[in-house]
């Protein structure tokens, strides 16, 4: 099933339930789609840009939840967690450190990169892999560490 019909049948399914936060999380990722879809022109995105959007969805509650951490709002922030388990569910699982030092040890072989100034080659052989299973920064640092060693 493709995502776009996934998340419009499990928008059903949560209307049928009554289940406030599920209903929330996923009308504000198919607005997020639909407001991407038009900033594109227009263009109808396909799984792997639905992907991208969910994974800025995510990333963007991940970022606030220390500052509602910071400030005592322990209610928001078991909000924010339940938003985030559930925008996790349309995401592929995350990679194992061991798949992603390997991902990264083919990259690397397959660009032939040999130093620090080769990351960008690196990192974009490894993007179609990585997206939504991994945190970009993260990798690039672990590419940058590699890449140093030699």
């Amino acid at each position: 099933m493709a995502l776009r019909e996934r998340l419009n049948e499990d928008l059903k399914v949560a209307m049928r339930a009554k289940d406030p936060v599920r209903l929330a999380v996923i009308r504000g990722i198919k607005a997020a789609v639909l407001s991407a879809e038009t900033r594109a022109e227009r263009v109808t995105l396909e799984d792997e840009g639905i992907l991208q959007v969910i994974s800025k969805e995510l990333k963007e509650r991940q970022e606030a939840l220390p500052e509602f951490e910071r400030a005592g709002r322990q209610d928001l922030v078991d909000k924010l967690r339940q938003e985030m388990a559930i925008v996790q569910e349309y995401l592929p699982a995350p990679l194992s450190s061991d798949e992603l030092a390997k991902l990264v040890a083919d990259a690397i072989d397959r660009s032939g990169a040999a130093g620090p100034r080769d990351l960008g080659k690196v990192m974009g052989i490894l993007q179609p892999a990585i997206r939504g299973r991994a945190d970009g920064r993260m990798v690039a640092d672990l590419v940058k560490s590699q890449l140093q060693r030699g």
